[in-house]
């Protein structure tokens, strides 16, 4: 059976991944020669998983570019490293009873593979409550026995911490997260932009599992993305009044100002920008979407069981597509999905990655 390793998303350059060792630091990618590896889940509209397609019963577009697949086998032996991160602040107090009786489920979720797991609890600030270990029934302890914190939910604080914490582990391990918590980040001094960049950059898969934030959060956030972006004072290409996000990497600012110009362009980009204004108002959800995973709602114990061992039932179902982009241009790519012949599927697939400029 495939297992969660399997379906990590791995940005592979030269036959390795080069990142920052600095925990403290987002992690940066520098690009000489790209495979790219996007996850894909394909089921009828009915919910039914589809199995027995081939490369050619795909067609996956880079930037609106058509890409030649390849269909990776025997992707299911890598070991892998869990993060577990766990709201126990905010509205995620209501919901720490929830995490009771997890441990077969978890067995079922990590599959037949050597692994290694640890959990994360966040509120305002995120923190490691176990260490890395191969018992599956010391983590199924320790949430179980989780604390409430404080009123915060800082989302995007918590998955960065998770990635440190997960870089710091050997690189023959591959990466994932699964988040329970609820959809609208409160009090993460990580921006928007790093956690976009974050979920692109790193070899990190994120399963969400979500429950609804107060009313009153939804609203608050909602007012801050109320208006429009004027973009740069000096207009699109400037480099002054530009967004944070392009520092360093102007590359992708003429890109993104292009696409605006050139509508063909625009359309290739615009599966990343829902799931850029999504972040906004759906932290939980959205992760997930950009990083091929999967998001699950969740009420109480048996909606989280549930959800849990769909996806564990889902797992083994899933696609990895690889392909090798002949000119890879620095900056964000968005990718699209489709089976040539059967539109009426229904897809959950890699929505982007990163390439970074040579040299930084």
């Amino acid at each position: 059976m495939r297992s969660l390793c399997s379906l990590l998303l791995l940005l592979c350059l030269n036959d390795a991944c080069i990142a920052q060792e600095s925990v403290s630091a987002q992690p940066a990618i520098t690009v000489r020669s790209t495979l790219v590896m996007v996850p894909v889940f394909v089921n009828t509209k009915k919910g039914q998983p589809v199995f027995d397609l081939e490369a050619d019963d795909f067609r996956l577009t880079d930037n609106g570019v058509q890409q030649t697949l390849t269909l990776e086998k025997d992707t299911d032996s890598e070991p892998l490293a869990l993060a577990v991160v766990v709201e126990t602040g905010g509205a995620g107090v209501n919901h720490l009873s929830d995490y009771q009786g997890l441990e077969s489920i978890l067995d079922a979720l990590i599959g037949d593979v050597e692994h290694i797991v640890a959990v994360v609890g966040f509120d305002s600030t995120p923190h490691l409550i176990i260490t890395f270990t191969q018992k599956t029934e010391d983590v199924s302890h320790a949430l179980a026995t989780l604390s409430a914190g404080d009123r915060d939910a800082a989302i995007l604080d918590a998955v960065a911490f998770a990635v440190g914490k997960l870089r710091d582990q050997p690189t023959r391990y591959r990466r994932a997260i699964v988040l329970f918590s609820e959809t609208i980040d409160q009090g993460s001094k990580t921006s928007l932009n790093d956690a976009l960049r974050l979920v692109s950059d790193t070899n990190t898969a994120i399963y969400s599992f979500g429950f609804s934030s107060a009313r009153s959060a939804v609203s608050h956030e909602a007012s801050k993305f109320s208006g429009k972006d004027p973009g740069p004072a000096h207009g699109c290409f400037s480099r002054t009044g530009a967004d944070p996000e392009y520092d360093g990497h102007y590359s992708k600012q003429v890109l993104d100002c292009i696409s605006q110009l050139a509508p063909p362009l625009r359309l290739a980009t615009m599966s990343f920008l829902a799931a850029r204004n999504g972040l906004r108002t759906n932290s939980a959800q959205s992760m997930a979407r950009l990083t091929g995973g999967e998001f699950h709602q969740f009420h109480d114990a048996k909606d989280l069981k549930s959800g849990l061992i769909a996806l564990s039932n889902d797992i083994p179902n899933y696609y990895v597509l690889s392909f090798r982009p002949p000119n890879p241009i620095p900056g964000l790519h968005a990718l699209h999905v489709t089976t040539k012949d059967h539109p009426q599927f229904v897809m959950k697939f890699r929505r982007e990655y990163w390439v970074d400029d040579a040299g930084q």
